[in-house]
């Protein structure tokens, strides 16, 4: 068992690291494209007897997030986020903070009673 997770975190750390996020650059013309994404991963394990020959496991799995890209051009470097990203992130982040404001000024009230 401890070699397959030793095995595992090889194979993790070779594959999934601080260049993960970002895509190769592509270059049209004289500007370069380089793509961002949010990416996570996790991973299970298992383990088993071979006397009964029992045992039990489970997988892993990964996501990937565009949220954007680095255009470098002539006039130098900016980050153009991906719209649909920022609505998935500003939506909940929205009903969440007026739901906050909301019982927050609920409270207020009641405590002028």
């Amino acid at each position: 068992m401890a070699d397959f997770v030793l095995r595992l975190a090889d194979s993790v750390k070779s594959t999934a690291g601080v260049r993960t996020p970002y895509g190769d650059p592509v270059e049209l013309d004289d500007v370069t494209v380089i793509p961002v994404a949010l990416a996570w991963f996790g991973f299970g394990g298992g383990e088993g007897t071979q006397e009964p020959a029992s045992g039990s496991g489970g997988g892993g799995g990964g996501a990937s997030v565009p949220i954007g890209a680095y255009i470098k051009d002539k006039t130098g470097v900016r980050f153009e986020p991906n719209p649909i990203a920022l609505l998935a992130v500003a939506i909940p982040f929205a009903w969440v903070a007026t739901r906050g404001v909301a019982l927050i000024f609920r409270a207020l009230r009641r405590r002028r009673r």
